[in-house]
């Protein structure tokens, strides 16, 4: 409770005078009531709700700029989800607002349930168009940093790792996207400490190593332009900023280094306090004075003064060549755009924003930067609502595949989409578990499961039903190959008619014949035999009168063709056969096209998944594989679950990285505990020795992870070693 009470008062200082009188008080007796009647829930992670709702606050407070609406919508958000309060007791209470917002929370909660991959661009898409008030993503965001900090203490390793992957596939992306740099950078680098554990510490031991030479270099490099700055009249401060570890991680991921290797682990960044008229010009003066100090790499010149990005970032980069020959990036922006680069939307409410011309979800995020002009407070967030929502929806199939449609698409649209042959026979759907007739517009967030009938055929009117170009052009290719298919079984069965009544057909009077008979197209003709509703023996009956009326009865007739030269075209197509059920792994498994993937090779024991590949094959890849992430993310569609079965039997290849000691002996040791495993190959062995220590790979044959993890125990345990990681 001290703690609870602590973090009322701390928020209460910040956002006291946008609260309305009672606010206090009310929030109290919901609060107070909730605790007394043991109605609070402790999450999977054991963490007190309130006391997570309130540091959240304070994160969307100090780090986005929420006021009263935001604060209260977090406090209670809980509260309505587990039932000790309701939405009309909150409008009530607290006015539409904060029920707005907690509406938007309510609804993306009930949208997690469904359990969709949300490792996809449709995914992120789909919670900003879901959520409609723009600040329930913001709390989202800020609700996500607040549990990724609290994480660091938990022992349930499952459920941290999929928080860590949600921060970094869905969050992270969001809050760089709306320019909450220093969010994004927070959620990056602690997802990394969670998932590569190994990495995270390396590179910050690495930091850490190096910080003492770095400050000198920054001071060393500070010093001359500083005073060039000074002696111009120019009113900064100058301050370095190290890089993030993850951005540190994935430079050496992408330029396949060590640490060592990358050069601009650091910035330089120079702050000018310029007067709103004077910013680019003094921003382009201090760029003139540096690049006279030191030599400019043209090539990596930034200019974001000219042309923000779409997210509203201003500011200059450039790359000198600095002192000891060391290349260094030098940031030059105003205080303005450095409140803006720091705080993204929050600073734009307080500036004035940057319009983009770009279209769609990008552009949407960007003009919502642009909302406000002056004021600090989101009064007029009450009255926002999202333009995209008028362009996109988005929908799941019933296995939780997030697909994307044009604002007024029908189900029949998204019939088309699965396959043209569920359209085709799409007779209506169910959409979130409530029968609709294939017109139905889709809505965000639906659930779609289509119906379908053998019994139903394309029809001309579904031209206008559907909506996308993709669903027109599937109807008229059924309609051609529908009335392809009704043509013959009527030619048949009009020929086997003429047949046995004896009468032999003339092709060119059965054609005037149609036309006589108020038909434009033979293929309407075709229809009604096949429909029933134009009967066979009044069309013969029909011929022969026009036959014997004839002016020309000497005219030849074309042979009569044989019913025989036509047969009625079957119809291959098949609906797919579907299955959410988990592929598994077994010795004796048939019929399964898969194989191990190399990049990760992953051995029996390993938790992996199992990935579609462009040939029909599956690839088995390691849930930790490098390649994960860009999988999940770009081809979220095509993952498959998978785990393994039985009893591993087949002897897996395993490399080893060992480093340690380089004392006599300790390679021999090693390899004797490898030689005396039963059932276990040691297939190569490459050893380094350098200034008193040794790094070696080694490749074993291995049956399954309990194998594996026994050797590596051993291993750790001779003398010398120091690590043993499986690469």
């Amino acid at each position: 409770m001290e703690r609870i009470s602590r973090l009322r008062s701390e928020l209460k200082s910040k956002i006291g005078d946008s609260l309305l009188p009672g606010d206090e008080a009310k929030i109290q007796k919901i609060l107070g009531q909730a605790i007394n009647d043991k109605q609070v829930k402790f999450d999977v992670f054991g963490f007190n709700p309130i006391v997570m709702a309130l540091q959240t606050a304070l994160i969307a407070v100090d780090e986005i700029g929420l006021r009263r609406d935001g604060v209260i919508a977090i406090i209670l958000y809980n509260g309505v989800i587990n039932g000790y309060t309701t939405m009309e007791e909150v409008r009530d209470d607290f006015g539409d607002g904060v029920a707005a917002i907690i509406k938007g929370l309510v609804r993306l909660y009930h949208l997690y349930e469904k359990t969709p991959v949300i490792e996809t661009e449709n995914f992120r898409n789909l919670i900003v168009s879901f959520a409609e008030d723009m600040r329930v993503i913001l709390i989202m965001i800020a609700d996500r940093v607040n549990m990724m900090r609290e994480l660091r203490d938990t022992i349930n390793e499952e459920a941290r790792h999929r928080v860590a992957e949600e921060a970094s596939y869905l969050y992270a992306p969001l809050a760089h996207k709306l320019g909450l740099y220093k969010l994004k950078s927070e959620l990056e680098d602690l997802s990394l400490k969670y998932l590569e554990r190994d990495a995270y510490y390396h590179i910050k031991e690495k930091l850490n190593e190096t910080k003492a030479s770095r400050d000198k270099y920054i001071v060393d490099f500070i010093g001359p332009v500083q005073k060039k700055l000074e002696e111009a009249g120019l009113k900064f401060h100058i301050k370095g900023r190290t890089k993030s570890i993850h951005s540190i991680w994935q430079k050496m991921k992408k330029q396949k280094c060590a640490f060592e290797g990358v050069y601009d682990l650091f910035a330089i960044r120079i702050i000018l306090d310029s007067a709103p008229e004077r910013e680019k010009m003094e921003c382009w003066q201090v760029y003139s004075i540096v690049t006279d100090m030191y030599q400019p790499n043209p090539k990596r010149l930034r200019d974001w003064l000219s042309v923000p990005k779409t997210n509203g970032y201003e500011s200059l980069h450039i790359t000198v060549l600095g002192p000891e020959k060391k290349w260094v990036e030098v940031q030059i922006r105003t205080e303005r755009m450095d409140e803006i680069a720091e705080h993204g939307l929050a600073a734009h409410w307080r500036y004035k924003g940057v319009k983009s011309s770009e279209g769609g979800m990008e552009s949407w995020l960007a003009s919502i930067r642009t909302a406000l002009e002056a004021g600090d407070d989101l009064q007029v967030m009450d009255q926002f609502r999202m333009d995209l929502y008028d362009k996109e929806v988005y929908v799941f199939s019933p296995k939780g595949d997030i697909l994307k449609f044009p604002k007024g698409a029908t189900v029949l649209d998204f019939a088309y989409h699965i396959h043209s042959n569920i359209g085709s026979r799409c007779i209506g759907a169910k959409i979130n578990g409530k029968n609709v007739t294939l017109r139905e517009q889709l809505s965000s967030g639906d659930t779609v499961e289509i119906l379908t009938s053998n019994k139903q055929f394309p029809k001309q009117e579904w031209l206008n039903i559907v909506k996308t170009s993709r669903g027109k052009a599937k109807v008229r290719q059924a309609l051609r190959e529908t009335q392809m298919s009704t043509g013959l079984y009527a030619k048949e069965l009009i020929e086997r008619k003429f047949r046995n009544r004896k009468i032999d057909i003339d092709e060119s009077i059965l054609m005037r014949l149609v036309k006589k008979m108020g038909y434009k197209e033979t293929a309407d003709f075709y229809k009604d035999i096949v429909d029933e509703t134009l009967d066979v023996n009044t069309v013969i009956e029909r011929y022969l009168e026009m036959k014997q009326h004839e002016e020309n009865p000497q005219a030849t007739a074309v042979p009569a063709r044989s019913a025989e030269e036509f047969q009625l075209m079957p119809d291959t197509k098949h609906v797919p056969q579907t299955s959410d059920d988990t592929l598994v792994i077994d010795q004796g498994m048939k019929g399964i096209d898969y194989t191990l993937a190399r990049c990760c090779q992953p051995i029996y024991g390993d938790p992996i998944f199992g990935f579609v590949t462009v040939n029909g094959g599956i690839k088995i890849h390691h849930q930790n594989c490098p390649n994960a992430n860009d999988l999940k993310s770009r081809f979220g569609y095509r993952i498959v679950k998978a785990r393994w079965s039985g009893k591993g039997q087949t002897q897996y290849s395993v490399t080893l990285r060992v480093v340690g000691n380089d004392d006599l002996g300790i390679v021999n040791n090693i390899t004797s505990i490898i030689s005396k495993e039963e059932k276990l190959l040691l297939r190569s062995i490459s050893i380094n020795s350098d200034d008193g220590l040794f790094s070696g790979n080694l490749t074993v044959q291995i049956d399954d992870t309990h194998r594996l993890e026994a050797l590596i125990k051993k291993l750790k345990g001779v003398k010398g070693v120091r690590s043993v990681v499986r690469l």
